[in-house]
């Protein structure tokens, strides 16, 4: 799907046909539509498709007539029937007074510009559209980073009442997350390190300053992504530290039971044995069953208090 975009007087309007000073949105491109834009501004097809390939990375490149700067940008996935963060790249062409973004799939990056919520942006300033492009494309990595935060929170919340094994799979899940948000963001890196120093790339003072806040943001997701990895780590540690513990309580626990019953079973043993009942203490005696009872009883209650002492019983 392409859609063309104009900007008059801050506001923005879908238009129908070429004009200058136009943004030109391609969302899930079609093979004849990536010709046709590669034909109508002279761009090499492999760059107007390179945004749909998942395993392009993010780089910049300066061809004659226009210019091509890639970078991975966050998207929402379902993964083992959980929703689950990936990134995927992000495609935005300088071509003549125009500028062009491909993605594969729909984006709050690109979403916010088509919504007017991104405040003082303009078609007609292409090198500071494209860095307010990479600003959202910043803020959108730290909300999900937040986002994967409170999701961890709520875990550990939990871990108090009863650990689950799809809270350790949701873990492992928000640390893979992580991952691919930490690569994307030091390739990200590289690319506005590339677009600093590039002479071909007419550069304005305000640009600058954006670019500046840019890698800066940058530089914050990618701090913020090291700190929770470190934090879920630290989580998975304490929740294997807490089901350990839990199943040594539970073993101790056994292991009372245990104790306790072996008593009965020793006793109740010796006087099984097939021996002359005149051996046998209170074999004769009135009542000699219930006195050994009694005492069988007895003998556990004072092992029961032993180990109840000892906290043996503690669940």
């Amino acid at each position: 799907m392409i859609k063309f975009y104009r900007t008059d007087h801050k506001v923005l309007s879908e238009i129908t046909e070429y004009e200058d000073n136009m943004w030109v949105c391609m969302t899930k491109p079609t093979v004849d539509e990536t010709k046709l834009i590669a034909e109508d501004f002279e761009i090499d097809l492999a760059d107007v498709r390179a945004a749909l390939d998942d395993e392009e990375s993010s780089r910049v490149e300066v061809e004659d007539g226009y210019t091509l700067i890639l970078v991975d940008i966050p998207s929402i996935e379902m993964r083992n029937e959980r929703e689950a963060y990936t990134t995927i790249p992000l495609g935005i062409i300088l071509v003549k007074d125009i500028l062009i973004t491909v993605c594969a799939e729909d984006t709050p990056v690109l979403d916010a510009f088509i919504e007017a919520k991104v405040k003082e942006f303009s078609t007609k300033k292409r090198m500071r559209f494209m860095y307010q492009i990479l600003y959202r494309n910043c803020m959108t990595y730290q909300y999900y980073l937040r986002v994967m935060d409170r999701r961890r929170n709520l875990i550990e919340q939990r871990i108090q009442d009863e650990t689950e094994d799809t809270d350790l799979i949701d873990l492992h899940e928000l640390e893979s997350n992580l991952v691919y948000f930490a690569t994307s963001l030091r390739a990200n890196g590289v690319v506005l390190d590339k677009l600093a120093r590039y002479s071909s790339i007419k550069q304005y003072p305000e640009d600058q300053e954006l670019l500046d806040d840019v890698m800066v943001e940058n530089k914050q997701a990618i701090e913020m992504t090291g700190i929770y990895r470190d934090i879920i780590s630290g989580t998975r540690e304490l929740m294997t530290t807490i089901i350990n513990n839990r199943l040594n309580n539970i073993m101790k626990f056994l292991a009372a039971i245990t104790i306790v019953m072996a008593i009965p079973t020793i006793i109740s043993g010796i006087y099984g044995m097939n021996v002359s009942g005149k051996w046998m203490p209170l074999a004769k005696t009135p009542y000699g069953f219930y006195i050994v009872c009694g005492i069988i009883v007895l003998i556990c209650i004072i092992i029961a208090l032993i180990l109840k002492k000892k906290k043996m019983f503690k669940m």
